[in-house]
């Protein structure tokens, strides 16, 4: 599926395209960052329409914003089953293997996504790479002992560096750290994966392995293409 539209911005557009799927009835997943933000508005814009939905967000902000524009929100011990969960990320491969966690909220968004029927990623064409990597990945951590687990994550082969946020160490929703780990270039993302996970202080990691369901992109050019997997 491919559409064209000129002199807009490549997120909002892709975004706009994965919340079609959306219908009456569904719950859905809210994610978080600045492709979400737009999937948010339109769902928020769709709602007042007359469409009816239920949510869960995949961060604080997230549900902010969704309750500001009147999207029902519901608790997580009222969710049977997610239908859809429309979110971005930082860097696709061609097996559509996921960097997430540039905007802090990789652990809910997982915990969101591995509960979803189908999670739908939206980027623009920046966040297509051959390889992962480029991208600093993201391991959420316990602040206990977090200098013992960097040093952990560094004989991985990675430079791991505490996320810091008006010159204090950043804070995830749930109450933890966050190492970004340079590792250049990630080969093998689900050996990668596992092997942090190992890690003893180690909560998740921004590694969403096979979880994709679609991948949406938006195009400088103001079209928008849904891709094919690679691989």
């Amino acid at each position: 599926m491919q559409m064209a539209l000129e002199n807009s911005n490549p997120k909002q557009l892709a975004a706009e395209q994965a919340v079609a799927y959306i219908q009456d009835g569904m719950t859905v997943g809210l994610g978080t960052g600045s492709t979400a933000y737009w999937a948010i508005q339109q769902i928020g814009k769709n709602v007042h329409s007359g469409l009816q939905i239920k949510a869960v967000a995949t961060s604080i902000q997230s549900e902010k914003l969704a309750a500001e524009l009147g999207i029902p929100l519901i608790p997580f011990s009222e969710v049977k089953e997610i239908n859809v969960t429309i979110d971005g990320a930082d860097e696709v491969d061609g097996a559509w293997n996921l960097i997430k966690g540039g905007g802090g909220a990789l652990l809910r968004e997982k915990i969101i996504a591995s509960s979803s029927k189908e999670l739908i990623i939206v980027v623009d064409e920046s966040k297509v790479v051959d390889q992962l990597g480029k991208f600093h990945l993201p391991v959420e951590v316990v602040k206990f002992g977090y200098e013992l687990t960097r040093h952990k994550l560094s004989m991985l082969g990675c430079e791991p560096n505490l996320r810091m946020e008006d010159q204090r160490p950043y804070t995830t929703d749930n109450g933890n750290y966050i190492l970004d780990c340079d590792f250049k270039q990630i080969s093998r993302p689900g050996e990668c994966h596992d092997a942090i996970n190992s890690i003893p202080g180690v909560v998740d990691n921004g590694l969403f392995i096979a979880m994709a369901a679609k991948v949406i992109v938006g195009y400088k050019d103001g079209s928008v293409k849904e891709l094919q997997k690679a691989f």
